[in-house]
């Protein structure tokens, strides 16, 4: 073996002799690729397939001491290092070009106590795994709505999801974590421990160090709930968004109801003359007693003339991986995404009018309703502020051909641009993409002075920058 150019965060390269990385290996008890090592191909790989980068190491962490030496290794020698957990990220924050990648995917330990209430769970593990080990005793925490998305890059920015309106985000449910910091130490952060830096990682994006362990309460969630789709037609799509506004006002805190335009896929439940035609979806959600879940829905079904409707009692485990076939990795992705106060009328005209120019069949724009449990913390309790957002709006597009990139691209941001005057003006660091570093700021709020002075503290270099960079307090 021969040495290897590593990058710098400045660009530059550091040459590394094949003896230190073989140190380096044998150091690990996980594994350490190189770019002519066999798995390097599928452990650089993200689902975003619009990121295709090339780290120079990647080091296949088994436990924190397999990250305690990455860190190390990578602050003796000044490199550039992303960390990826389930390389779910829209913005590809999981990996670099020519540094060294911290892979956490393999750390997939979660052990539930079913008598405090409480898992811990290790950064690999995504929210199907979590909800398998936690549901056979009836438990949950907020999460959000794919499967196969990761636990710790959710948290870390906050997470939302079927049953944030009743238990608040995932970030609420947090008790403590396990951290690896720039300077390679393993630091405790809770509520008595580290104070400051829990109130930090608490939607701070990763920016602070590596959670290799987190402690989340769980609650009697489950094993079956009530769930399904209630689908309307498109042309009756103004009439009962305005109606699906007026129902989120007084919905119960168990029930979450989001709201998705697309082009419906083959279901069976639907006409096949819908297939592939425009449609509202009406995605819901009742975390409580079946029979008053019944009624508290019954009014979603009035809005109009539904052309299809998949509702009944299932398993969480199955309703959380529902939009799984719709979120494949593979495909390129771009988003855009606003929070909302309220939903006025020309924001809804606007949304009904872009929903009706979708530029591929897997394009798709959601509203995600909130408020309840997860509006009640106050904006500065920790660095996720956006307690007002009542709804999250998220522009989707994902296509399949470079050659629609442009296309894609500039529906969404046209999209972005023309409901931006009724938009709170703050958004969800989980759904930003990477060009959007000018709207760090809004993602904070009026935490990010206190986040950045934390940067200072605990990561003077800026050793973690490859995410959406809170850069250190001067």
């Amino acid at each position: 073996m021969t040495a290897v150019q590593l990058a710098t965060p400045a660009g530059d390269k550091v040459e590394v002799s094949a003896e230190v990385v073989e140190r380096l290996r044998a150091a690990l008890r996980g594994s350490l690729l190189l770019p002519s090592d066999q798995g390097y191909d599928e452990a650089r790989s993200v689902w975003n397939a619009m990121i295709d980068k090339r780290p120079g190491l990647i080091a296949r962490c088994a436990g924190a001491a397999d990250v305690l030496h990455a860190i190390r290794f990578a602050q003796e020698r000044g490199l550039l290092i992303a960390v990826k957990g389930a390389g779910h990220n829209i913005a590809g924050s999981g990996v670099c070009d020519n540094g060294l990648m911290i892979d956490l995917s393999p750390m997939k330990s979660v052990h539930v106590d079913p008598w405090n209430r409480t898992a811990q769970v290790e950064p690999g593990v995504t929210l199907g795994e979590f909800d398998r080990e936690a549901q056979i005793f009836g438990l949950a925490t907020p999460l959000g709505i794919n499967s196969t998305t990761g636990v710790a890059g959710l948290t870390l920015g906050g997470g939302f999801g079927w049953l944030s309106r009743s238990f608040g985000h995932s970030i609420d449910n947090l008790i403590s974590a396990d951290v690896v910091s720039a300077q390679g130490e393993l630091l405790r952060a809770s509520a008595d421990e580290n104070p400051d830096l829990f109130w930090g990682l608490r939607g701070g994006g990763g920016n602070l160090g590596i959670v290799t362990s987190f402690t989340f309460r769980l609650h009697p969630v489950g094993p079956q709930v009530l769930a399904g789709l209630i689908v309307y037609p498109f042309d009756q799509a103004a009439d009962v968004l305005r109606r699906y506004r007026s129902f989120t006002l007084a919905a119960p805190e168990p029930l979450t109801v989001w709201s998705v335009l697309r082009k419906a896929p083959p279901l069976p439940f639907l006409p096949a003359n819908v297939h592939g035609k425009e449609v509202v979806v009406f995605a819901l959600m009742y975390a409580g007693d079946v029979q008053e879940g019944q009624r508290a829905i019954a009014p979603l079904r009035a809005f109009g003339t539904p052309v299809g409707e998949h509702v009944g009692v299932q398993p969480l485990t199955a309703w959380q991986a529902a939009f799984d076939p719709l979120l494949t990795p593979g495909a390129r992705n771009y988003w855009k995404s606003h929070d909302f106060a309220e939903l006025n009328d020309a924001a809804l005209d606007l949304i009904v009018e872009y929903a009706g120019k979708l530029p591929t069949p897997e394009c798709e724009i959601f509203i995600a309703h909130l408020d309840g449990a997860a509006g009640r913390v106050p904006s500065g309790a920790m660095a996720y502020p956006h307690r007002n957002a009542t709804y999250v709006l998220n522009v989707h597009a994902r296509w399949r051909d470079t050659d629609q990139d442009d296309d894609c691209v500039a529906w969404a941001r046209s999209f972005f641009n023309a409901t931006s005057p009724y938009s709170t003006g703050g958004v969800y660091v989980n759904f930003m993409t990477a060009d959007e570093q000018d709207r760090v700021r809004a993602a904070y709020g009026g935490n990010y002075n206190r986040l950045a002075s934390l940067k200072a503290k605990y990561d003077p270099g800026n050793l973690f920058q490859v995410n959406l960079n809170v850069r250190p307090a001067a």
